[in-house]
Order: structure tokens, then C-alpha cells, then sequence
């Protein structure tokens, strides 16, 4: 699979004394995240990623969670919602079981 027809040119650069290559002309933003791959002839490929909590990561690995949780969300977007009250006195009784 070539990919490379997928590449649009922003410009050429150099590695500066520390082998660091400025990629801004690629719309790349302070603190982004890549996964970086190389294949066999030296083209370097930039995935940009995005960092979640581990605790989070079993919404995205499970479909019956994460459609649920969809679910869910767009529910409480329409209104289609009940108040149960307010479940702050339980705040206390979770933080001693830990």
C-alpha cells in the first residue's frame, strides 16, 4: 500500500545541531503528540496522537461501554433525563474505601 499519494508538500527543512527538524510549516502546534514510524526507505511518518487516562481507556476498548455511554450522553442532550437528588453525602463513603 503507497500512501505517499496521500502527502501534500508544505516545504523543505533541515535538521538543525542537535538533529531536530521544525515541522510548523505542517501546522504542527507546542505539545502535540506523534507516534513516529520509519519504513525502508527512510520516509518518516508523523501519527498524531492524543493521551487519555488510563482509567478511560476501557470505554474506548469496550463498544457495549462506549454505546451506552454515547447513549447516554445524547439522552441527557435532549433532556430525556431524571434527577435523582443529590449523592454528595456518599462522597465521604467512597473516599474511606479507599
Amino acid at each position: 500500500m503507497n500512501s505517499a499519494a496521500n502527502f501534500v508538500p508544505v516545504g523543505e527543512v533541515s535538521a538543525d545541531e542537535r538533529s531536530r527538524i521544525a515541522v510548523g510549516k505542517a501546522g504542527v502546534r507546542r505539545d502535540d503528540r506523534y507516534a513516529v514510524a520509519v519504513n525502508d526507505d527512510g520516509e518518516i511518518l508523523l501519527t498524531p496522537l492524543v493521551s487519555i487516562p488510563k482509567r478511560e481507556l476501557l470505554v474506548w476498548e469496550n463498544a457495549q461501554i462506549r454505546d451506552a455511554l454515547s447513549l447516554s450522553l445524547l439522552q441527557s442532550a435532549s433532556g430525556q433525563t431524571t434527577s435523582l437528588g443529590d449523592f454528595s453525602q456518599f462522597a465521604d463513603d467512597a473516599e474511606d474505601d479507599e
